[in-house]
């Protein structure tokens, strides 16, 4: 199965995700290879979210020779994408392959490097800038953010995120790449709503809160800030 079910967190198993995913890890990927890697991450995983979790309709269809009936996925204009800048800009491209109509959030948001992890395993998490379309009940919400480590930055996005919103969104789905065990718990027990769904789970944090073996800092390698 492309997507399969784990104790916190739901697994995008897909094989071109794997491999893509083993790429953008090599300390070898230049600048544009792992921001290309990272956009074919977020088309790969947007197909896995239509397949796994969008239902379909019946339609009729005129071809050129005859009447036919044919199939369409609903609610693909009912989609909500929320960029957690800036690190997931080039995985919403790849998303937005999949989702050409979704409406796009933007959540500028961080966490103090300088502070450190507190003992509880968190960071002091600031927003500097959020731009958030209308969220109904009808909509299928996707926060991407290809790290997951600690779970205290998408934690505030989501509280951001739900307190904009009108009614709860029909799906909400926490998108990454790779997530450590320890933010998957923490997203998970703050957020029992939400789908967790990654491409890996790690073998969990070092001692600066960077997952491990990871793939670096996404926003550096995507942008050569490093």
């Amino acid at each position: 199965m492309p997507i399969e079910d784990r104790d916190q967190a739901k697994l995008v198993t897909h094989a071109l995700a794997k491999d893509t995913l083993s790429q953008i890890r090599d300390v070898e990927t230049e600048q544009v290879g792992f921001r290309k890697g990272l956009v074919k991450l977020g088309r790969i995983c947007g197909y896995e979210i239509i397949d796994g979790a969008m239902e379909t309709e019946y339609v009729p269809v005129e071809t050129p020779l005859t009447e036919t009936t044919g199939e369409r996925v609903k609610g693909l204009d009912d989609v909500v994408i929320i960029n957690v800048l800036r690190a997931a800009t080039p995985f919403v491209e790849g998303l937005l392959k999949a989702f050409p109509r979704a409406k796009q959030g933007v959540i500028s948001a961080g966490r103090d490097e300088e502070a450190g992890m507190g003992e509880d395993g968190t960071f002091p998490i600031s927003v500097d800038y959020k731009k958030l379309p209308e969220i109904t009940a009808d909509d299928t919400v996707v926060v991407a953010d290809p790290m997951l480590a600690t779970g205290s930055t998408m934690c505030t996005v989501l509280e951001h995120v739900l307190d904009a919103a009108v009614e709860g969104p029909e799906d909400l789905f926490v998108l990454s790449a790779v997530s450590a065990p320890e933010g998957l718990v923490r997203v998970d027990e703050a957020f029992p709503e939400a789908d967790l769904l990654t491409v890996s789970i790690d073998d969990g944090l070092n001692d600066e809160g960077f997952i491990v073996p990871g793939l670096g800092d996404a926003g550096d390698r995507s942008f050569r800030t490093n």
